[in-house]
Parts: C-alpha cells; structure tokens; sequence
C-alpha cells in the first residue's frame, strides 16, 4: 500500500512534465500568449523542478518525510486547480512554477521512502514496481493531455489532477508512518549559487533552440550564469558538506555513476518523447488522439516487464538487465532508423514494444544500482542527486533532439531540393504520368510539400539513430560500477555500506 501511495503521487507529478505539450496551441489562444511565451509554460515547470529537488533532503530532515510529503502533494494539487484557472500567459507561468516547486520533492522522497521502508532483499522489487509510475508518466503525458484536449477543454489536462491528489493525500494520511525529522540550518551560499547554476542552465536547455543558441544575448548570459554558478554551488558542497543539494555524495561510486547512466538514459528517453510525437502529427498528419495512442505501447511495455522481473532484481542481475535492456532499446532504434512516409501502425507498435521492454528493464535496475552502498539514512540525499541527473538529463535530451531534427531538416531540405531542375530524369518522368509541369503554380505546391515533408522524415530517421546511439552509450558504465553480491540467506542484512 506504501508502494501505492508513493507511486501514484509520483505519475501524477510526471504526468505534468509532458501532457500539457499536447494542449499547447489551445492555451497559446485562450490566454493571448505568442509562439514564444508559450513555451514558458513548460520550462517554468522544468526550472522549477530542476531547482528544488536538491533540496528535498534539507526540507525532509526539518518536516519529516511524512509531513513534506503531505505538503508537496497538497501544494501541487491546488497550484494545479490555480493553473487551470489562469486567464493571462503570466498567471499560468507563475502557477506552473509552484507547481513545479512542489513537485519537485516528491519522486526523490518517494524513493527514498521505498528504501527505509523495505528491507534489502524486499527494495529490488518495490523499486521495480515505483519505476512503473517514473516510466509511465511522461510516456503516457501525451496519450493522456491528447485525449483530453481532443475531447474536453484544455484546462482538464490540469484539473485531472485534483481527484488523484485527494486519492494520494489519503493514501498517505493512512498508509505512511515514517519521519525521521531532525534539525539542520541551511546554508545560504549553496542554496543561492545552485539556485542560479541550474535555474539558468535549464533556461539555456529550455530555450536554447527556440532562441537559436549562442546567437541570442540572453543565453549566453544564462550559460555564463550556470557555469559560475554551478562551479561554486559544487566547490562549496564538497567543502561545507551541507544538506541542502548535497552533491559531495557523488564521492559514491555507484551513486555517481548511476546518476550518470541515468541522465544519459534520461537523455534518450525524453529526446524520443519529444520527437515522435512530432513526426506522427507533422510529417504522417496523424490526429492528436491517434498519436496519443500510438504512444501508449511502449508505456505498457514497460510496465509489463517491470511486473515481471520484479522477482528476479537482485544485485547479481543488475548489470545483466541493464546490458539487456539498452540492447533492447538499440534493436528498436534500428527498426525505427528506417522508418518513412509509407510505415503503417505495425511498424510503428512493434518498436515502442521492444523498447518499452527494454526501458522497463533498464530504469528499475538503475534505480537499484545507484542505491546499493547507500547507509539508510543517506536515502533521501542520494534520491535527489539520483532525480536532479535524471531531470537535467531529460531537458539535454530534449534540446539536443530538437536541435538536431531541426538542423538534419534543413540540411536534408537543401540537398533534396537541387533534385528538383529540369535535367532531373525521374522528375521529368513524374511529370509526364500526372500530366504537369514545372511552370504551373500547383505543380510546385505538390512539389513544395513533398519536399518538406521528405526532408522531415529523413531527419527524424536520422535523430531516432542518433538517440539509439544515446541507449546504448550507458553499457561501458557497467565496468565502472561496483555491486555487492546478493545473500539470499541473510534476510536482515544491514545494507552494504554500513
């Protein structure tokens, strides 16, 4: 029931990070925003997010686990009653930052009551069902804000929110007795530099493409802000040893590593969220309901995977499950490199399953691995270092895809385009069947839109090639991590590290 309550909160949270992309162009109407303000919608949340989830272990320790959650939960499901009733581009910004403030602590806390709760032989299997929830929400985000939007109004994607927070408050309320409250003092230079170090460099990652990166004043000044900012906000963590976004823990192997595996899978992950739902509506004119289904597969996958080798996550697997898994999402890359305009649902389920099983396996086994030589009462400091790389990874992941499809189409729109001149045989051969030619005005309408359209599609085929190559980067980690062996007859072992 614990494994309930923690898991729900957190695919309502994680729900949010992807289901309002969906409702977008209907909100850009309703509250007078541009193309560019709008997107503020998104990286509000992200910045928020991104800034308070270091400090999920100092709140944790001065409120206690319980009663921080309760609190995050409640401030999250009326914030989003508050974005639901904006009326300006403004409101809804500012409301989506508090939304995103109380967020923020909710998945480290979640995981970090999964490890005290559960004794050693027991975490491998509550994390893999709590990953469920961490896969399914930003996966399913645009199957569930497409639904919505299609056939409700757009502000629905928000207040979905309220009878799942009412349902988590009581879950919790009842189910989730511990505290572990004690005093500690923040220290305000770290707080204060991390703020700004990684406030600014999700505005550069948020904004980077949209602004056309180091030609805009504004990013490079937030780049030059992250780097100082981060460069202290670290120096003064390792010196001070401080609660508040303790990132001197990464001084722990597998903590370290981990995190890195998970940012780079995050990467990945987010980069092909992105993505595909863009090709399915812009290149294939698919409908948002349409494409929202399409989406759900690999959700459900995952899901299903993570059932069923839940049993067997020990730490004699982990490194075999994660090798398997990122083959699985490389195997499913491949398929999808060689996609085009003529690939029908087939083609495009059989993927999203494949790498949804492959996602399954890799994103519990990472969440175990990062843990391992953790002392229980580290549990709440490694979950937030573990969750800030893993929502740093999927801004990168975002950004770069973005980048990269948009510069693959422009290159591919202009060597696609010298085919189009009259010494072109094959053209003049279209020509002839259809009875055109190239000086009248629908012909080079026809012409105009098969051009773009091809030149997207060979960059997205590119952009899932590159992002395969992303899954399959997190394998040589494997080396570098050091796994306890698992004792299956120690049933109270302390766990390792102690």
């Amino acid at each position: 029931m614990i494994v309930i309550a923690v898991m729900t909160s957190a695919i309502m949270v994680l729900l949010d990070m992807t289901i309002a992309n969906v409702a977008l162009p209907q909100m850009q109407g309703a509250l007078g925003a541009t193309s560019d303000t709008i997107t503020w919608v998104l990286t509000a949340y992200t910045m928020a997010e991104a800034i308070f989830i270091p400090l999920t272990s100092f709140f944790s320790s001065n409120l206690g686990e319980r009663r921080l959650l309760l609190v995050a939960v409640s401030g999250f499901m009326v914030s989003s009653i508050l974005c639901g009733q904006a009326q300006s581009i403004e409101a809804m910004v500012l409301f989506r930052i508090i939304q995103g403030m109380f967020g923020a602590v909710v998945i480290p806390l979640s995981q970090s009551l999964l490890i005290s709760v559960f004794p050693p032989e027991e975490r491998g299997k509550a994390m893999s069902i709590f990953s469920i929830g961490i896969l399914l929400g930003p996966i399913l985000g645009p199957t569930l804000g497409g639904l919505i939007t299609q056939n409700m109004d757009w502000r629905w994607v928000f207040y979905v929110n309220v009878p799942v927070g009412l349902f988590c408050l009581t879950m919790i309320s009842v189910f989730v007795k511990t505290s572990n409250k004690s005093k500690t003092t923040i220290d305000w230079p770290t707080m204060i530099s991390m703020a700004i170090g990684i406030g600014m460099l999700q505005m550069v990652l948020d904004q980077g493409n949209q602004l056309d990166w180091f030609e805009s004043r504004l990013i490079q000044v937030s780049l030059i802000a992250a780097i100082v900012g981060l460069t202290f906000f670290v120096h003064r963590s390792f010196k001070t040893r401080s609660p508040v976004a303790p990132i001197w823990m990464i001084g722990n192997r597998n903590l370290a590593f981990g995190s890195i595996m998970m940012a780079i899978f995050a990467s990945a992950l987010f980069g092909l969220t992105a993505q595909l739902p863009m090709m399915l509506e812009g290149a294939l004119n698919y409908p948002v309901d349409t494409t929202g289904l399409l989406m759900a597969p690999r959700g459900i996958a995952a899901a299903i995977t993570l059932i069923a080798t839940a049993k067997f996550l020990n730490n004699d697997r982990l490194r075999g499950m994660v090798a398997i898994g990122a083959l699985l999402c490389g195997v499913a890359g491949i398929i999808m490199s060689q996609y085009s305009e003529n690939i029908d649902f087939y083609w495009l389920i059989l993927p999203s399953v494949i790498q949804g099983c492959g996602m399954g396996l890799v994103f519990s086994s990472l969440s175990s691995i990062a843990y391992t030589t953790l002392k229980p009462e580290q549990g709440v400091a490694g979950a937030s270092i573990f969750n800030l790389f893993r929502t740093i990874g999927s801004s990168f992941g975002i950004s770069i895809a973005t980048t990269y499809q948009f510069r693959s189409a422009q290159e591919q729109w202009n060597s696609l385009s010298q085919s189009i001149n009259p010494y072109n045989p094959n053209l003049q051969h279209w020509l002839s069947d259809t009875g055109s030619s190239l000086s009248d005005p629908t012909t080079q309408v026809i012409l105009q839109e098969q051009l773009h359209k091809q030149s997207e599609i060979v960059a997205f085929v590119h952009t899932f090639s590159f992002i395969t190559l992303m899954f399959v980067l997190i394998i040589p980690f494997l080396f570098l991590l050091k796994i306890p062996k698992h004792n299956p007859n120690k049933k109270t072992q302390a766990p390792a590290g102690h």
